[in-house]
């Protein structure tokens, strides 16, 4: 154990930090192992390390290791990689998060042009409940080493401000509440994250803020990607993107869409049992 204790992880932005069990330990748990599970995989785990193993190499073991034991628990482990595969447009990550608000009770509109005081705004979110009002924009990255930095942030600001500007003023309600916000799927850069705290306007990111990250909005929902299953190729999940279907709830719905890929019998069974073994709470 000791040995574990000196060993070095390369993140993904270059840096090293010591490698810590909990954080694997928490990981699996938070995707639904069991503690005997995630004990288990750990310990299968261990003697696979070495000093300068990346974090992307610990994912990929673990997630092997996970995928025997458990597919549901192993498609919510892979959540993060998942999102990534949104790409190569930000637009299934638009509607996604559009879906998030849903299941938090918001009527939503996805792409939509919004007047503002000045000029015209293509917005990714709008989204209402109540006398709350937001306006969001999404930015997708295929890389976690991206990060959106304060320019994105000052610049959605600023276009909140005018279109906000109009809607006070179309609608006239002093009990409304009208709110920027911007959601990334990786990380804000610490001034992006500052700005935003300072300025009123909601700032989400893949791990922030504590609590009410992307990844605690996720787990809320219980809404998961269709990017998650891992019985999918990656030309069969941008067919079902391009249909707009983001989400497995979406597909259990409709697995009639399935036919235009022409899967045998096998592979389709594998589809529908990992996509109701993945909504199972």
């Amino acid at each position: 154990m000791s040995e574990v204790k000196s060993i070095r992880v390369k993140k993904n932005q270059g840096e090293y930090v010591l490698f810590e069990i909990e954080k694997i330990k928490n990981a699996l748990n938070r995707s639904g192992a069991s503690f005997e599970e995630s004990t288990a995989i750990v310990k299968q785990l261990l003697p696979k390390l070495y000093d300068g193993i990346t974090t992307k190499k610990i994912y990929q073991i673990a997630y092997a290791l996970l995928r025997k034991r458990s597919q549901k628990a192993a498609g919510r482990y892979r959540l993060k990689k998942a999102l990534l595969e949104f790409g190569p447009t930000g637009y299934p990550f638009e509607k996604f998060v559009g879906k998030l608000f849903e299941a938090d009770g918001y009527k939503v509109e996805t792409g939509v042009y919004v007047q503002g005081l000045c000029v015209q705004h293509e917005v990714d979110v709008v989204a209402q409940k109540g006398n709350k009002k937001f306006m969001v924009e999404c930015k997708f990255h295929g890389d976690t080493r991206k990060k959106s930095d304060v320019k994105v942030a000052l610049y959605i600001h600023s276009r909140f401000l005018d279109v906000s500007a109009k809607w006070k003023v179309d609608e006239n309600n002093p009990e409304m509440v009208y709110k920027g916000m911007v959601v990334t799927n990786t990380r804000f850069s610490v001034d992006a994250m500052q700005f935003g705290k300072c300025a009123g306007m909601k700032v989400v990111s893949w791990d922030y803020p504590k609590g009410n990250s992307l990844k605690d909005w996720i787990d809320r929902a219980a809404y998961h990607p269709i990017t998650s299953l891992a019985s999918l190729k990656k030309k069969e999940k941008q067919f079902l993107l391009e249909k707009g279907i983001v989400l497995c709830r979406q597909l259990k719905e409709d697995f009639g869409v399935l036919k235009s890929l022409n899967l045998s019998n096998i592979r389709l069974k594998r589809i529908k049992r990992e996509t109701m073994d993945l909504l199972v709470h």
